[in-house]
């Protein structure tokens, strides 16, 4: 099949581990369905047989529906002495015993025997329905159900392997997120020797954690997971000391001692300050305690990494190009045309989990589009990196659901509606900001030759509308489940293969020209899959590697107790809001949004609280802060994510094309986006401060519905 040793070694096995997440997400909602077929196909509701009677083999009942009832009120009458003596506990409620009354005697054995006919009687009606039809039906949902049962009970170990084949993957391949990515040889030797420092950390800590697990006398729940981090690390050790001792060579040269120190990877930073911080203070422990948070809600992380094949798969589809051509026939400047590629951004960012992700996944369309309606390269650039920024915000985003699970103060259904809210300020701001900037006349095409020319650009698109439609429509009426926030990581990689394969069969042999963004793309259903699982495997280690290790980061600023030097309590709102928004931005430029959320529900959210500040309305500042954090030096997560997916060259000469005109120009890449998120900032974060407090604005409470009570 073409596959190379680490495809299969890699790629193949993640594959099936995605394929089982995708299974234990849709396991509850098929199996109640075929739960409801049994009962409606081989039930008898006459016979007081239910479906789940026939899931097993009876067992016959052991009692004697025959007794002779003469016979046993004489033997139990005659040997009544011990019976009759009754217990204690019938002397507590001071009645006689009356085990030797024969008429007493009587009643129960009747009682008894009626009771036990019963079950012969129900056993015998359960054996005639023992059908051919029904075993086989019952084989297939039992089977589905061990399955689903196996997946359920093993989620964290099932997260743990997707996790450790995907870091392991990455680090050969040196595709771990770092500030510059790796081009010379110091370069290279520089991400290895911290590595090596990182994992060494790494396993002497979980290590230490196991030893002291087995020395508490408390048997461990599941030592595999302790037994596959260990082996994790270890071989991380092996591989990145061995690159130490025989340096990969780049044909570009040896490099710098600074350019090799911008290149080491964020999680290998991250471990190590971490792991020297609870060396220091002697909690050896420590590193891999915080690191074992992941397996605590491996739903969401499971969820996450079916976002990003999710993605991957949109990456192989050409739906996205079908739906810019709808929009090209009205030649639209390339302000216009980001501002709309940016709301349709925004949907795509909410269904694939986080900003980072759709980067990664359309980043690359969403730049050539915009250069492509004559944009500049810095203005494509800022469009691309704030691409994601928006849609955070969304239904069924899955950080909002992961701040809901961490803190009951909110609700989705809250976050959800003023989102919406937050998302219509911040890309309104982007449009005006892009328009007051421009610096070419609006040309747009007239209504009569538009028109025509994008209905006719539709009708390529109506089967996947068509095929979208159904994907919804069968998941909602054949099992009983709509696509929101909890289903949407499970129906939405289903959807995206269905949409790949139609895709894939009926643009086979057909001659198109295929864009330079597009160059990724494969021939055929299996290739196109494979593409797109092996820049899962790549994205998986990557990110989540930097999530893991931002949990234990999270962990030194908590355990260092360093939020206990500022206030718990402010002399007002304004100066606790301010505080707050500076620390979430802070947080924002150096830790992923997840593991952020974790430190910000245990840390500053009761500040937030204990300050009169709305839960709902902490939060939603909350998120547009870290998406201005990401934006933001040293790390700036989402220009890291841009300039991998548009490539460093582009965005050299990006940078080298504007190196004779004014400051803004110079840096629009980094301004624009910095500019629109500020003041987006500023805006939820204080607006409704200042509406509770002056009665002048006060009229603006009722401008937008609030969200119906739960």
């Amino acid at each position: 099949m073409g596959r190379t040793i680490l495809e299969w070694f890699s790629s193949l096995p993640v594959f099936i581990l995605l394929l089982l997440t995708l299974i234990i997400g849709t396991g509850e909602m098929v199996h109640g369905q075929l739960l409801k077929a049994g009962e409606s196909l081989f039930g008898d509701p006459q016979a007081g047989v239910q479906y789940f009677m026939l899931r097993a083999d009876p067992s016959k009942p052991d009692c004697n529906p025959k007794v002779d009832i003469d016979a046993e009120v004489a033997k139990q009458t005659a040997g009544g002495g011990t019976a009759a003596a009754g217990d204690d506990i019938d002397n507590l409620f001071g009645d006689a015993p009356q085990a030797n009354d024969p008429a007493v005697l009587r009643k129960s054995i009747e009682q008894a025997q009626a009771i036990c006919q019963a079950k012969h009687d129900l056993y015998q009606k359960v054996l005639e329905h023992q059908t051919a039809k029904v075993k086989a039906y019952r084989t297939l949902e039992t089977s589905f159900f061990g399955l689903f049962q196996l997946g359920t009970e093993n989620r964290s170990l099932i997260l743990l392997l997707m996790v450790s084949i995907a870091a392991i993957t990455t680090t050969l391949g040196f595709h771990h997120i770092g500030i510059r990515p790796g081009h010379y040889t110091r370069d290279y030797w520089a991400q290895s020797l911290t590595q090596a420092m990182a994992s060494g950390l790494l396993l002497f800590s979980s290590v230490r954690y196991y030893q002291i697990l087995q020395e508490s006398g408390v048997p461990l729940e599941h030592p595999v997971i302790h037994y596959v981090w260990m082996a994790l690390f270890a071989t991380l050790l092996l591989i990145n000391l061995k690159r130490v001792v025989m340096p990969v060579k780049s044909p570009h040269g040896e490099g710098t001692i600074s350019t090799a120190l911008w290149s080491v990877p964020l999680y290998a930073q991250m471990a190590i300050v971490s792991g020297v911080y609870f060396l220091i203070n002697g909690h050896h422990a420590g590193l891999a305690i915080y690191v074992n948070q992941l397996m605590e809600l491996p739903s969401i992380f499971m969820n996450l990494g079916l976002f990003i094949w999710a993605g991957m798969l949109l990456k192989q589809s050409r739906i996205v190009d079908l739906f810019m051509n709808v929009l090209r026939p009205w030649n639209l400047s390339p302000q216009l045309l980001t501002y709309i590629i940016l709301i349709g951004a925004s949907v795509a960012t909410a269904y694939t989990g986080a900003s980072g992700i759709f980067v990664i996944a359309a980043g690359g369309i969403i730049y050539h589009e915009v250069r492509a309606s004559g944009g500049s390269r810095q203005f494509a650039l800022a469009a691309t990196a704030m691409s994601g920024s928006l849609g955070v915000v969304l239904r069924p985003c899955l950080l909002v659901v992961f701040i809901a699970a961490l803190n009951k103060q909110v609700t989705t259904s809250g976050l959800y509606h003023w989102g919406f809210y937050v998302f219509l300020l911040t890309s309104t701001l982007f449009f005006i900001a892009s328009q007051l900037l421009r610096t070419q006349r609006a040309n747009i095409e007239s209504f009569g030759i538009a028109v025509p020319a994008m209905l006719r650009q539709i009708v390529p698109l109506v089967p996947y509308l068509i095929l979208v439609v159904a994907v919804v429509a069968i998941y909602e009426v054949a099992l009983d489940t709509k696509l929101n926030e909890i289903t949407a990581p499970t129906i939405m990689p289903v959807m995206l293969i269905i949409i790949l394969v139609f895709d894939k069969l009926t643009n086979k042999g057909k001659a198109e020209l295929t864009p330079d963004y597009a160059s990724h793309r494969q021939e055929g259903v299996e290739k196109s899959i494979r593409y797109a699982t092996n820049e899962t495997i790549g994205h998986i280690g990557a990110l989540l590697s930097l999530m893991t290790l931002s949990l234990a980061m999270g962990g030194v600023i908590e355990r260092s107790e360093v939020m206990n030097h500022f206030p718990k309590v402010f002399e007002n709102h304004w100066t606790a809001m301010a505080f707050l928004v500076v620390t979430k931005v802070v947080l924002g430029m150096i830790m992923d949004p997840f593991g952020a959320v974790v430190l910000v529900s245990g840390t500053l959210a009761p500040i937030a609280y204990a300050n009169n500040i709305d839960p709902l309305h902490f939060w939603m500042m909350v998120l547009v802060a870290f998406e201005l954090g990401y934006l933001l030096p040293p790390v700036a997560i989402n220009q890291l994510l841009t300039r991998q997916v548009i490539g460093e060259e582009e965005v050299n000469e990006a940078d080298e094309e504007v190196r004779h005109m004014g400051f803004y120009r110079r840096y629009e890449r980094w301004i624009l986006p910095l500019a629109v998120m500020t003041v987006g900032l500023v805006v939820v974060s204080f607006g409704p401060l200042a509406v509770a407090d002056f009665p002048a604005l006060a009229f603006l409470k009722d401008w937008l519905p609030h969200p119906i009570a739960q």
